[in-house]
């Protein structure tokens, strides 16, 4: 028995020796000796994550059982500022890994995200339907806000009083309320949502990825020099394709090509490939869409609502299913007219080449493309030039530091997580509030889109320390090749204006609780800061500022001023019904209101056919790989594109019509809106700083609907 003892003791400590050698190795279990306590994306690695996401969760059910237990009364300080401070680890990581498994992705990452995903939903719902926390969260609200809907405020500032607000709102629409008989199913449903999304994100990434269009020299009639350099590129950085053409389904090879490939049948592979990814097959999403929309709506009708968007669009601006059809319908019909005049005009053409042929999808681009040069005399071959990658990024710089006087200085001894990505301080003032990380070109490990994230947001610690945000963009531009520098597209630039947008939403917060800084607003809203920055993108008095020739370092010539201007509203009938189109079909399938069987290639068909979509154009995004609202957190609010380019048009118009476009009081305005956050009622800032509500009429002029 001595010797089973002494062993015993000798293998204990062997094992507490090796745990606490994995504790110290692993960097997510002690403070980062970095720059502004970046992530040390150098000494994190795969098995990190798991033992750190274990830990993280295990503290926070800590945080929460003392919370629970704490004998004193309910307080506003002892339960709500409590539980907004718990969970920092599990927070931490997170940021880290879901972040970077959207940009960095490895058969590695998937299979983290596959085991961790279950446990983070059970986690959550373990906090969401705690009675006795919940008991402690109600009395305190209940203690604030009456049941006739006003406040007695005593004690408590405004933002913390909306802290108090969102996180009673927060677990009510977690499930607090779900009666116990039906928890269990409440959870399963939660847990089988999370790892849906989850499989069909990932198999959109292997979808695109693993198609390409490989052609031969006498295929590419019609290619740009640059499209051709590019295609042969990525053809030689593969064995199999070296010395051919490659065109895969990334938009900055995909996208192009139709745009001027004078071959139809090639044009018809590219497309059918595009439209068809995740339709069946290997990496099929229809049953997941089956799935999900209808666990979608049984959730929704446990909490109490009639249909999913019942649910989501009760905690946006919107409010309701029909506020938001209302919104959409009224830019549909103008625009789907004036798509009917622009597929006419294609069909002339297109009889012109081929008598007898029909106007397809796939030919859309292409004479779209033809007739822009021929209307407005406008090439993207003569605009890419004087908006290089680099130039557009300096003239989004050049916008924030007018408008709000920030700097950009590039440091690039920062840690960072590829050598692609470029970091940033931000400075107001002198004083570094924030750091920004751009990723630009696409590769195998990154999805395909652009989006700001944060792997820290802004907030004040427990200490009473302000944290910085950490904030990142990332798009799918085409990289440098045959000798030159990244040259964007007019389109591109506008989608890098708009993510710096999202950026400066992020770094200019200033509030106290994470859970109410920076971008954590309603969908409906979000949109505002990022939207809005196009406007100073297009305009001429700013392209002057910042398009120059890559070359010759000549600032863009009027003339070519005046043809882009001119073009502003062509092909808007297009951009504008594929875009709405999208939109009501992610509203048609969440406002169903019983389950059923749904086959998504019939439902989006029967969808779109009741409004009238044109055979000529399909939806934005088709069903199977319409990640929006399938995986990233859109569903039932896509619309949210249109509803706030009705306030960013209106919003621009403020700088218009003041004749200054950084007119000082009105940027001081506008950056109240980016630093409260959340903290405020967010139309009532919208109406501080226009002085009204938003008006229709801007952006229907803009896009040529009026």
């Amino acid at each position: 028995m001595k010797k089973i003892l002494t062993a015993s003791a000798v293998t204990l400590c062997l094992l507490s020796a090796c745990k606490d050698k994995k504790t110290m190795d692993n960097p997510f279990f002690s403070a980062w000796n970095t720059p502004y306590e970046i992530p040390d994306f150098g000494r994190i690695k795969p098995e990190h994550y798991m033992p750190a996401f274990e830990e993280g969760m295990r503290r926070q059910k800590a945080e929460i059982d003392s919370i629970v237990n704490n004998p004193e009364e309910p307080c506003f300080a002892n339960t709500i500022e409590a539980y907004e401070y718990s969970g920092a680890l599990l927070e931490q990581v997170s940021g880290v890994f879901f972040n970077l498994s959207e940009c960095e992705n490895s058969p590695e990452m998937e299979a983290i995200a596959e085991e961790v995903t279950p446990k983070l939903s059970a986690h959550a719902d373990d906090i969401a339907l705690d009675a006795a926390l919940f008991r402690r969260v109600k009395t305190v609200y209940d203690s604030y806000f009456r049941a006739d809907g006003t406040c007695d405020s005593a004690g408590l500032d405004a933002e913390q009083l909306r802290l108090l607000e969102e996180t009673y709102k927060s677990f009510v629409r977690g499930g607090a309320n779900v009666p116990a008989s039906q928890q269990e199913r409440f959870r399963q449903l939660n847990s089988q949502i999370a790892s849906l999304t989850l499989r069909f994100a990932q198999n959109v990434l292997k979808a695109t990825n693993d198609y390409r269009l490989v052609l031969d020299a006498d295929q590419l009639d019609g290619l740009t020099s640059d499209q051709i350099a590019v295609a042969r590129e990525v053809a030689n950085a593969d064995e199999t394709t070296k010395d051919q053409y490659v065109v895969t389904l990334h938009m900055p090879s995909w996208e192009p090509f139709m745009m001027n490939s004078r071959r139809r049948d090639l044009r018809e592979q590219a497309w059918t490939a595009y439209t068809s990814r995740c339709a069946g097959g290997r990496y099929d999403n229809t049953r997941i869409i089956d799935t999900l929309v209808n666990l979608r709506l049984e959730r929704a009708n446990i909490l109490g609502y009639p249909t999913h968007a019942d649910y989501i669009h009760a905690d946006c601006i919107a409010r309701t299913p029909d506020a938001v059809y209302r919104c959409l319908n009224q830019i549909w019909t103008p625009a789907l007219q004036k798509a009917k005049a622009e597929c006419a005009e294609y069909q002339k053409m297109l009889s012109a080449d081929d008598p007898g042929a029909k106007l397809q999808p796939w030919d859309w681009r292409y004479y779209s493309e033809r007739l822009r040069r021929q209307r407005y005399s406008l090439d993207d071959d003569e605009v890419r030039p004087y908006f290089s990658l680099d130039g557009v990024r300096e003239g989004a710089f050049m916008v924030a530091h007018k408008l709000y006087g920030l700097t950009f200085r590039e440091n690039q001894n920062l840690p960072s997580y590829n050598s692609e990505a470029r970091s940033y301080e931000v400075l107001d003032s002198g004083r570094v509030i924030g750091v920004l990380y751009m990723d630009f070109f696409p590769r195998a490990s990154k999805r395909s889109g652009a989006w700001m994230t944060e792997f820290r947001g802004q907030h004040v610690d427990r200490d009473g320390n302000n944290i910085i945000p950490v904030i990142q963009i990332v798009c799918n531009f085409t990289k440098p090749a045959g000798g030159k520098p990244s040259l964007l597209s007019f389109d591109e630039s506008e989608t890098l204006f708009h993510e710096f947008g999202h950026a400066l939403h992020g770094l200019l917060s200033r509030c106290r609780y994470g859970s109410l800084a920076g971008t954590n607003v309603p969908r409906d809203f979000v949109e505002l800061p990022s939207q809005i920055m196009e406007n100073w993108c297009r305009n001429p008095q700013v392209m002057r500022d910042y398009a120059h020739h890559y070359q010759t370092g000549e600032s863009i010539p009027d003339s070519l001023i005046a043809k882009i201007a001119a073009a502003q509203t062509y092909g808007q009938g297009f951009i504008n019904t594929e875009l709405l189109a999208a939109s009501l079909l992610d509203m048609d399938y969440h406002t169903l209101s019983a389950p059923q069987r749904i086959d998504p290639l019939v439902f989006e068909k029967t969808a779109l056919d009741r409004i009238g979509l044109i055979p000529e154009i399909v939806s934005r995004y088709k069903s199977p790989y319409f990640q929006h609202i399938f995986t990233t957190g859109y569903d039932a609010g896509y619309y949210s594109y249109t509803w706030t380019a009705i306030l960013d048009a209106d919003a621009f118009q403020a700088f218009q019509e003041s004749g200054d476009l950084y007119n000082p009081a009105l940027a001081r305005k506008f950056r109240t809106i980016l630093e409260s956050g959340n903290t405020r009622d967010l139309m009532q800032l919208y109406r501080d700083f226009r002085g009204h509500d938003p008006d229709v009429k801007p952006l229907l002029r803009n896009r040529g609907l009026l």
